[in-house]
């Protein structure tokens, strides 16, 4: 389970919100904030691998869970139903509030949306951006505050750089399953330009701020 919810970057995610949040906030609250923060990221990873269990089998990507038959489809919806009840629960009755816990809402929502629907479309980056870019914002809600702009344009540049990135071992197969994000539709060399000047972005609104 913890390895079809990608585990990498679900660590990484909650790692960077509990950082963010003990500079605005306790310790105690920051570990609240980032406990809602990983039931997120769990319902987005495990939805992904369950929409994309079909095309994993297909393309023999036996190191998935779900094809290598070390998780079942049945766990993985029991997961999401927990992870997804969790998340909610520990935002709205959390330190996030109302306003962080609808915020939260708000990018797990389109994270999923992503993982349903926009991955095979010209829109695959938008919600790299939204819902990254709504975490700043969750985080500072709570001290009634909203984060500097650097801050949250930093998010923006750096998710969807990693999209562009991410997306490049597995170009050739997704073309081939018509999983066609932009990425997809513009190559791997272009996919490569664009993340490294989002990168080169984010680094001088890092520089500039």
């Amino acid at each position: 389970m913890a390895k079809a919810c990608h585990i990498g970057p679900t660590v990484l995610v909650v790692s960077i919100t509990f950082v963010l949040s003990i500079t605005q906030l306790s310790a105690a609250k920051s570990f609240g904030v980032a406990s809602a923060i990983l039931c997120g990221q769990l319902v987005v990873g495990w939805t992904n691998d369950l929409i994309d269990y079909p095309l994993d089998k297909a393309a023999g990507r036996i190191r998935k869970p779900l094809v290598e038959n070390t998780v079942t489809r049945n766990q993985i919806r029991m997961g999401i139903a927990f992870a997804l009840t969790a998340a909610i629960l520990l935002s709205f009755l959390g330190p996030l509030g109302i306003r962080g816990g609808l915020l939260h809402m708000f990018g797990l929502a389109s994270a999923t949306i992503y993982n349903f629907w926009a991955k095979s479309t010209w829109l695959s980056p938008v919600p790299y951006a939204i819902s990254f870019g709504a975490l700043p914002w969750a985080v500072y809600s709570v001290g009634h505050k909203h984060p500097p702009t650097w801050l949250f344009l930093d998010f923006i540049l750096v998710s969807m750089s990693f999209h562009f990135l991410n997306v490049i071992k597995d170009l050739e197969w997704d073309r081939t399953q018509l999983v066609l994000g932009l990425p997809q539709r513009i190559g791997k060399r272009w996919s490569a330009g664009i993340s490294a000047m989002l990168v080169a972005a984010a680094l001088l609104v890092l520089i500039i701020h």
